[in-house]
């Protein structure tokens, strides 16, 4: 009897120990399973694009403010409640927002949030001049495949020179819209056409990251700002007239 007793005592620590052991490693998986887009040695990404585009994650996950080194620094997303657009461009952070279907208003402050934002600090860059043929968002995408193959990814990159043409939005969605599908979350974007502007484009790359910070059909997201900063926002498509490549050098 006593025997019996001690072997149902020994079954019950048993049990517990394994629960414990369970939780534990669920927890775990969870918590692996959550940094697989979220953080990086070189690129650090916040929250995702598709939880604001499918379930409405409309506030601010990271106050741009808060990133401690601020050298070097880069970074893209959308301003909270899709209300303008935001670029870190070598230390310095922008917003744009709708001020008109013609005109926007570009100020330079880090007193602003994102409900997704991915960012990188770079110091370092080796220079490579575009090629005559490459013209088209989609050139840039192959040519920084190509040139990467051997790279760390994600990483950021950049584009410096003139465009003969550019289109570029921001996001300006109605204050108290709820958004459940991008359809929705596209609500009031503007577009702006830009001709024969030199430009800085701003973005970055990965194969791995299409809902992430990239859409589902491009392994590159881009914000573009005017040399003059009176324009900026999410570059949908451009014809280059003559442009270098600054890829972070290894």
């Amino acid at each position: 009897m006593f025997r019996s007793l001690f072997y149902m005592t020994n079954m019950n620590r048993m049990r517990i120990i394994l629960g414990i052991c369970t939780f534990i490693f669920l927890v775990s998986c969870e918590s692996s399973s959550k940094e697989k887009y979220t953080t990086y040695d070189d690129v650090k990404i916040v929250s995702a694009m598709k939880n604001v585009m499918w379930k409405g994650e409309l506030q601010g996950k990271i106050q741009l403010d808060t990133i401690a080194t601020k050298k070097g620094l880069y970074g893209i997303g959308p301003l909270s409640y899709l209300q303008g657009e935001l670029l870190i461009n070598d230390g310095k952070s922008y917003v744009s927002k709708v001020t008109s279907d013609s005109t926007m208003n570009v100020e330079e402050t880090y007193n602003v949030s994102a409900p997704f934002f991915v960012y990188a600090n770079v110091n370092n860059w080796m220079t490579i001049p575009l090629p005559y043929e490459i013209k088209t968002i989609k050139d840039i995408e192959a040519l920084v495949d190509e040139e990467t193959k051997t790279f760390k990814r994600p990483f950021a990159f950049k584009l410096k020179g003139t465009v003969k043409s550019a289109t570029i939005h921001i996001q300006n969605l109605p204050k108290g819209t709820k958004v459940s599908s991008p359809k929705e979350a596209h609500q009031g974007q503007t577009n702006y056409e830009l001709a024969n502007e030199d430009v800085e484009i701003i973005g970055f790359f990965s194969t791995e990251h299409k809902g992430i910070f990239t859409h589902h059909d491009s392994n590159i997201h881009l914000h573009l700002i005017t040399k003059n900063k009176d324009k900026m926002g999410h570059l949908d498509a451009m014809e280059i007239d003559k442009m270098q490549l600054f890829l972070p050098k290894k």
